[in-house]
Formats: C-alpha cells, structure tokens, sequence
C-alpha cells in the first residue's frame, strides 16, 4: 500500500483529503496533510481521492478489517503507554491526594480543587457558574476572569463527589498528560505521518515535554491540551474544505471548548496558526489564491457560531463585577532565560533544580528546558529537512514563539542583553494577560512535529542497509530524550482538613450568610482554608483567598492575586510565617472587629497543629478574647461581636 493510499484511508472525510490535482510523494512524506499549502513533489506522484466511491460503501474485506484491528491495537498500545508514563508521573500524589501537594506554591492545587468543588454546586445546585462569593467575601470573584475550568470540572464532577476534589485533581493531571500526548499520536498518525514510531515520538514530546511536566504539578488547566491538536488539524482543513461553513462551525465548537479550560493556550493557538499559515504563505504566495475563499469563509462560521455561543461569558469577565484589565507588572516579566533552552528541566532525568535557579521565573514555569542533545537535534532536523515546506515553516514558528517567550528583556544565564520585542506588545489588549514566558509551550510543540517528520523521513530511507539506519534513528531519539524522560513530580506532606471541618461541627455555627474565618485568614501563601471549603463542597463561605481580582476591589483595575488588602490578615501571615506575636493596640482591635463585620464572620478556626499555632492562638486572644479548643481545632465564636443588629 502506497503512502497516499495509506493517507486517503484515514481521511476522517473528504475534505480532509487532498484535491484531485495534489499528490504526495516517498520524498516528501509529510507534506501530505497540508496539500493546498506545501510544494508540489518532484518524484513519482501518486494522486489521492477526493470523494469516495460506490466502492467505499461496500463492505469491507477481510484485508480491510485486519488493517483497521492491527490499528486498533497500535491505538491502545500506544495509548497504554502514555497513561502508564502519567501514572509514573503522578505516582507520588497518588499514593495520598489529600495529603499530599507539590512541594512549592501549594496554592495552585488548593485554587484548582475549590474550583472542582465550584463544578458540583453548578451541576447539583444549579448556582452561578462565571461568579462566585464563596470565598472572598462579600466581594467575591469573576471566575470568567480567573481559570475555573468549567469544562474540566463538570465532567468530573461524579469523581469529585465520591472521592473528593484531591482526587479529582490529581485524575486531572494523570488524564491531561495522557490525553494530551495521545490527541497528538491521532492526528499525526492520521493526517502528518504513517509510520507509528513517527507519531509516537512526537506525540510523547508534545504531551510529556519539560515545560508540561513543570505545570503538572500545579496547572491541569494548561497541560490538559487535548483538543489543540484537533483545532489546528480543523484550521489546515478550512484551507481546502469544499464546505467551509460546516467546518468552520465544527472548529467553533472545539474553540468553544478549549475556552473553558484555557484561554490563554486558546490564544497561543489561533497565534500559532496563523503564524504558521503566513510562513507557509511567504515562501509560496500562489497559494493563497486557492486557500483564501475557503478560509475565509470559514473562519467567518466559526467567529460567528463562537461568538455568539461565548458573548455572555466573554461580557462577564471583561465586564462583570470584579473583571480586572491586565496582569500585574510582575507577572507580565516573566521570561525565560536563553540559556533555558539548553538545560533539562528540573522534574526530569537529568534536571537539577539548582541548577535551573534564575533560568525561569519560577520552577512551576519552565516553558522550555529541551536540553542541549535534544536542541541540537531540532536544528539538525532543520537543516536536514530544510526542503521540505511545513518544516520550515514549523521552523519560523517555533523561532517565532521561542523569542517571545524570552520576555520584555532577554538574557543569558541571568545576564541581560537586549531589550526583547515583548516589550512593544505586552500593553496590546487580550496580550497584556499572558505570561510571556508560556510561549514556550508552542516551541515545545513544534520540537515534537518535527520529531515526528524527522523519524518519518529516516524510516523511508531505502539504503541498503535499513536496519542499521533505523538502529540509528532510535538511538538518536534515546540520545535526545533520555536526558529529559519525565520522573515523578516532588510532592510534600500538607496538614490534613481538620476533623471539625469533615464532622461538620462547623455547621453549629455558621448560617448561609455567614463565614467561617481559618486562621490565618486565606491568601495567595495561605490556602489551606481554601482547602477546607473545598472538602465540603463550598457549603460555608471564607473570606480573602488565592485568585485574581481588580487591585482594591475596583471592578476594572489591573489585576492582582488577592483581594481587597487586609491588615489583620497581613498581621496573622506575619505571626505564622515568623513565630512572633505582635503589641496590638486599640486601634488594630477595632479595626480587626471591622473587617470580622465586612466579612460577617460567624467562626475562626485555627486547627492545633497549625504552623507557629501557639503564636496565633495568642495574637487572635488579644484581638477577640479566650477561644476553646473543639476536636483539633481553636474555635472563637464572635457572633456578637458580627451580628449588626446588635
């Protein structure tokens, strides 16, 4: 069976299949999928259908149905691996969900298990999906603005239900890596490469890369890339479908989608194809007379069946209450370090997290960390493959976002050099909330296609001695992606949700426009409050927390982490973090008392075993009287102090 007849068999539908006057080629395996824009081949073209026949209805033979079981069973080889790879990964948390977190910024996980818990009030309760005032009360938060993944949430919330939130993330985090990885393998396998080693390798790197095992430990939201592969396969079909309205409106619902479990990764897509189509463009301006009309047209389906399906959610976060514009300054620097690119990444084989310190903004963003054998290997690609179309092109876009992703000022191992083009696009609206440094993700993706070309190329070379030559190949992928074979991410103990919390002893006290306040009050280094709600399914309400908001509380300020400043809060983070307790004076009472009225305050907890817990219990003493220990808790009940008809 030729190449193009392999291709014209998983043609999902006759717009995926090339036109009748475009052919592929032995030389040029991979420039199949993107016919309309790649050059024509230039030895012995085998033309490739576009319509099915009477034939194709037929039955199938028994040749038939022996290929597609023999595929069947690379699928779930395939797909075994990459789930036994993010089990690996993941095996740490595994052993313990609740109890375990990654071993920096626990915020992250505790953030992403109040929003699965968010999920089961939406479903069971019908509450609001895009706002909440769960926590941070009374202000509350616009969970449109903040990554809420509603679209990861809801299916999950049976698992939530019966295991609990923990478990539900970690689930999470095993099924994005796993997902991922094998979204990939089918679409390569099916539309870029007919050599399953190809498809296999490039889709390991897309969904097992460094810069996807940093955000395992913290960020589901962004490893869970499995319908990116589909949106860009959609995105190359508009550019030849003979029925681009009813393309485009399938690519509307997979955008759709994606915007519920990641926005910012939605927008490095639709950037990245279209960098990619104008590369594409540039070197071969003829196509665009064919391309333009189809895509065109439907791009125009997709922006109108999209829009109209996320016009209200879109209004809520960029103008509900409590919508903020822009990130803060801070975040907006981040950048990777050039000298990333050539270093393991630190929850891999040869990573040192030591080593790695000053080359990203923090080990949660190590967007690219490829290591020096598998860099040299993407330019060696490069340049071997450099007839070939797409893979220049793949090479202007990954150079494209790898430069991007330097940030606002690009240095060398922590030494800046030059002022980096971020710095004129970093105030463009929609641009001004991206972390410049996950840009990197995109390069990550284009290493893993031209892995998959570069392995489909040496498979189809006819030397006289195949076998060495593919020894070879897999020894060059061993050599390239050893050194960054994922290991299982690094997990710390976290204090247990109190029992008073899981026996429900709270309900005693707190009625439904009441909070319970943990101590210290919950903030972007305090989050197992968050934690607790999150246990109960968000039955009681907390005030502050970890999230994004409007700086003050001002419904279209910059944003920050956190909301409205408080200073008792900044009193108790100080007494947890130091062990010292504070000389209060009257006016920190009073004020103290204040904010337990803003908050309407019912409770404050502080579980026994608390960090610095004698510290605190002190401080709070001082603030609001002798409380009482009940279970593994201090429980001070300050009603009367919050009741404002008293």
């Amino acid at each position: 069976m030729t190449p193009a007849e392999s291709r014209a068999l998983s043609a999902p539908h006759p717009e995926a299949a090339a036109g009748p006057d475009e052919t592929v080629s032995h030389r040029t395996p991979a420039s199949a999928p993107t016919a309309t824009l790649t050059a024509a081949p230039t030895a012995t073209p085998v033309p490739v259908p576009v319509e099915s026949g009477a034939d194709d209805r037929a039955e199938p033979t028994v040749g038939t149905w022996r290929r597609r079981w023999t595929r069947r069973r690379q699928d779930l080889a395939v797909g075994g691996l990459f789930l036994l790879a993010a089990v690996w990964v993941t095996s740490r948390i595994w052993l313990d969900p609740a109890g375990r977190a990654a071993s920096l910024y626990t915020g992250d996980p505790a953030q992403v298990q109040f929003f699965l818990a968010h999920s089961v009030r939406v479903v069971l309760h019908g509450e609001y999906p895009f706002y909440t005032e769960q926590f941070n009360y009374p202000d509350g938060v616009n969970l449109m603005a903040n990554t809420a993944v509603l679209a990861l949430g809801i299916p999950m919330v049976p698992v939530t239900l019966l295991f609990g939130p923990a478990v539900s993330f970690v689930v999470l985090v095993t099924l994005g890596l796993a997902g991922t990885a094998m979204a990939w393998y089918v679409m390569l396998s099916r539309h870029l490469v007919r050599t399953p080693l190809a498809a296999a390798a490039g889709a390991w790197f897309c969904g097992f890369s460094p810069a996807m095992l940093s955000h395992a430990s913290w960020h589901p939201n962004i490893i869970s890339q499995f319908l990116l592969p589909f949106i860009v396969w959609r995105v190359l079909v508009l550019t030849r479908s003979r029925r681009p309205v009813r393309d485009g409106m399938l690519l509307a619902l997979l955008v759709t989608a994606q915007a519920f479990i990641n926005e910012e990764i939605l927008l490095f897509t639709a950037m990245a194809c279209g960098i990619f189509l104008l590369a594409v463009l540039v070197q071969e301006p003829a196509r665009w007379r064919a391309a333009w009309r189809p895509l065109g047209a439907g791009l125009a389906a997709c922006a109108l069946l999209a829009g109209a399906l996320l016009a209200y959610p879109l209004y809520v976060q960029f103008a509900g209450p409590m919508a903020y514009h822009g990130l803060s300054d801070a975040v907006q620097d981040y950048g990777n370090d050039i000298a990333a690119f050539f270093a393991p990444g630190s929850p891999t084989l040869g990573g040192n997290q030591r080593a790695n310190v000053n080359l990203s903004p923090n080990y949660s963003e190590e967007n690219a960390f490829f290591g020096w054998s598998l860099s040299l290997l993407a330019i060696g690609v490069v340049v071997w493959l450099r007839r070939n179309l797409v893979v220049r092109a793949l090479a202007a876009t990954g150079v494209f976002f790898a430069v991007l992703s330097l940030g606002e000022r690009i240095s060398w191992w922590d030494r800046e050099l030059v002022t980096g083009p971020w710095q004129f696009l970093v105030h463009l609206p929609l641009l001004d909330a991206v972390v410049p440094t996950r840009f990197g993700l995109i390069t990550s993706v284009v290493v893993g296609l031209l892995l998959a070309l570069a392995v489909e190329r040496a498979w189809a070379l006819r030397p006289a001695d195949r076998r060495t030559v593919r020894k070879l190949t897999v020894a060059g992928l061993a050599f390239a992606l050893l050194p960054i074979a994922p290991m299982p991410l690094r997990m710390v103990s976290r204090p247990p949700v109190p029992d008073f919390i899981t026996a429900d002893r709270w309900r005693a006290y707190v009625g439904p426009d009441q909070t319970l306040v943990p101590i210290p009050v919950p903030s972007m280094g305090n989050t197992h409050g968050m934690r607790w709600a999150a246990a109960t399914n968000l039955d009681f309400k907390i005030p502050g927390g970890y999230f994004l908001a409007p700086r003050n509380g001002n419904t279209g300020d910059p944003g920050r982490f956190g909301g409205r400043p408080s200073g008792v809060g900044q009193v108790l983070e100080e007494v947890a973090t130091t062990g010292r307790t504070p000389k209060l004076d009257d006016r920190q009472r009073r004020r103290f008392t204040d904010e337990l009225r803003h908050w309407r305050a019912a409770i404050l907890v502080l579980p026994v075993r608390q960090q610095n817990a004698e510290p605190l219990r002190r401080t709070v003493e001082d603030l609001v009287g002798p409380g009482r220990q009940e279970l593994d808790v201090w429980v001070w009940d300050v009603r009367t102090l919050t009741d404002r008809s008293v």
